[in-house]
Parts: structure tokens; sequence; C-alpha cells
């Protein structure tokens, strides 16, 4: 008996944990019809070489980084996350511009920079001022393993992100 109630009070705790891994669309939200709205900066292969991404910034992200800076308060980007199409033996066909050539949507990655988070979204969620959520392609939130914001956190001196010179680059050529 003791061992089932320590089980199931294992199992609550680390359940918030699962679900938000990948971020917390509870205070960062998808961004309704950023298709649109927002600038594509960049399309890439991802660093896993088993993915595509598109990736997306708001006027507020591109406009910080024309003036030099990093993203401000407000800036918030979007990756959009591609399998590719596989050959015979399941390795991805690179296409004539050295992307892999896209199958379909797989998830959007937000990050949502913000100098004032509620105080209950822990900074250990975050990487510096940035918060995380991965959303499936149709805007629902994905539940996921990843932790976002270990794997940005390293990244301090690029503003915590991956893409930080795609993004300043793109901004100062526009």
């Amino acid at each position: 008996m003791k061992y089932r109630l320590k089980l199931a009070a294992m199992v609550c705790v680390l359940s918030p944990l699962y679900a938000y891994g990948g971020g917390n669309p509870e205070f960062v939200e998808f961004p309704e019809g950023y298709e649109q709205s927002f600038t594509r900066y960049a399309t890439m292969n991802r660093a896993n070489q088993k993915q595509v991404a598109k990736l997306y910034a708001n006027e507020t992200a591109i406009s910080s980084h024309k003036e030099g800076q990093t993203a401000n308060s407000g800036s918030v980007l979007v990756m959009e996350i591609y399998k590719p199409k596989t050959n015979a033996e399941g390795k991805p066909i690179l296409g004539s511009n050295g992307v892999f050539e896209i199958d379909s949507l797989a998830a959007v990655a937000v990050m949502e920079k913000k100098d004032n988070w509620e105080e209950n979204y822990s900074q250990e969620h975050r990487a510096g001022n940035w918060g995380f959520a991965v959303y499936n392609p149709d805007g629902t939130p994905k539940s996921n393993d990843l932790a976002c914001a270990q794997c940005h956190t390293p990244l301090k001196d690029q503003d915590y992100l991956f893409t930080y010179q795609k993004l300043a680059d793109y901004a100062k050529e526009h």
C-alpha cells in the first residue's frame, strides 16, 4: 500500500514536468496567424540532421536586431519543424539548395521574450527571459519530453538563440 502511494505521488509530481518539458503553453501562447504577420528569416536543416526548420520572427525581434542588440521584450520567434522526405534507406533526401526536401509539418516551437514573466513561471523553465512552448501543427499544445531551456541556457552570449547570427544577419540586410 505504501509503495502505491509513493508511486502515485511521484507520478503527480513528475507529470507536469513531462507535459511542460518542452516549454509551457500556459505562458507562451501559440501566435495565431504568425505565417502572415511574422517574417521568415531562415530555412535550414536542424542540428539533429533529421528535421527541417523554417524560422519566423515578429517585428519586435527583427527591429531589435537591426539596432545591433539582443531581442527586446515582446520578441517572438517561431520554428516550424518538418519531417523530411526519406530515401529507401530511411535517410533524408537532400534538395538542390542543401536543405532536406520537406514531407510534413511535425510541430511548431515558440520562443517569447518578456522582462516581466509571472512569478509562477519558474526561471528554471526559461533561458534568460525567453520562455518556450511546443505545439502540434494545428496549434494545440504538444506533450513532449524536450527540455528547451536546458539546451538554450548555454547560449547566453547569443541571447540564448541557436539562430542568433542568422536573425542578426537577416535584420541587417532588410
